[in-house]
């Protein structure tokens, strides 16, 4: 078997935890001239995350660029150094421009890239096909068109690459976090719509889910947070300097809010906020959930 190609360049990242084992990274004064971080979406932040956990059935989590950095943040201080066998990871692309499967259609450089990134967050065929647990890709979702894009081109590649759909369509799920609004039956929801609904179809029930935010704190996420890394849309993929810390005027915001939900997430307060979020769902019946609530009631005694 040959060796997974390298990590295409992606946006630099500080560390923050040692969650999975990782050395949090120096940071000196970084973010310590802003005063403490206001968490004014902690609270409903933990019920989603919660939620996000039990309705993905505990499975791998890979958050979809950047707007999820927040959740993101507040778990790696919550399953930091656990013992659970889940892991969370990152895909840091943006797909709202024209980009892999855009209306223009996707140029081969593009295509290749993107599967790059794919495969460095681990969705390429071969190894969803042959990965013990199941994974979820997680976003914030308006109208479904980033999952709409993603899955997309993971359907095409599967297809050249002649992998196993039947197997791989038991691993992946979709988790859409979206802004909250009636829970009538008769409400309008994304993968309602014909093109998601196309391949929202080729999966099992219970594989796409979501989770809603109100809708300031959504759009926080979504379109005002300060972060810490610039969005890459496909025009960035190849830029020499993708891959290289990004300094301006809102980094300390960002760093000091992104280091407190780390630090949030490490309290007991946050672990037992998760755990009653989680046990509260239907999906605590599922092994997978109830082993991952026992992670978090130990970490939290």
């Amino acid at each position: 078997m040959t060796a997974p190609p390298p990590a295409p360049p992606q946006p630099f990242r500080w560390t923050l935890s040692s969650y999975a084992g990782a050395a949090p990274d120096r940071l000196g004064a970084l973010g310590d001239d802003t005063g403490p971080a206001r968490l004014w979406h902690l609270p409903e932040l933990v019920v989603c995350t919660g939620r996000v956990l039990a309705r993905s059935r505990a499975a791998d989590l890979c958050f979809v660029g950047r707007s999820l950095d927040p959740m993101y943040d507040l778990l790696t201080g919550a399953l930091e150094g656990d013992g659970w066998p889940g892991r969370l990871g990152r895909l840091p692309v943006s797909l709202r421009q024209s980009g892999p499967t855009g209306a223009s259609g996707p140029t081969g450089p593009q295509r290749r890239r993107f599967r790059e990134h794919l495969a460095a967050a681990g969705l390429d065929p071969y190894a969803l096909a042959r990965r013990g647990r199941p994974l979820a890709v997680v976003d914030v979702v308006s109208g479904g068109t980033t999952f709409d894009r993603l899955h997309g081109e993971l359907a095409g590649w599967i297809a050249e690459s002649r992998e196993p759909w039947a197997v791989i369509r038991r691993k992946l799920r979709y988790v859409g976090v979206t802004i909250q609004g009636r829970t009538s039956p008769h409400t309008w929801r994304w993968q309602q719509s014909p093109e998601s609904a196309r391949w929202v179809r080729t999966l099992p029930a219970g594989h796409v889910v979501n989770v809603s935010l109100p809708e300031r704190i959504w759009t926080w996420y979504g379109n005002e947070q300060p972060k810490l890394q610039p969005s890459f849309p496909p025009g960035h993929w190849f830029d020499d300097h993708a891959a290289e810390p990004w300094r301006h005027n809102a980094l300390p915001e960002a760093l000091a809010e992104a280091r407190a939900l780390v630090a949030a997430g490490r309290t007991r307060t946050v672990r037992d906020g998760l755990v009653r979020t989680v046990a509260a769902e239907p999906g605590f019946a599922d092994r997978e959930v109830r082993a991952l609530v026992g992670a978090l009631r130990r970490r939290a005694r």
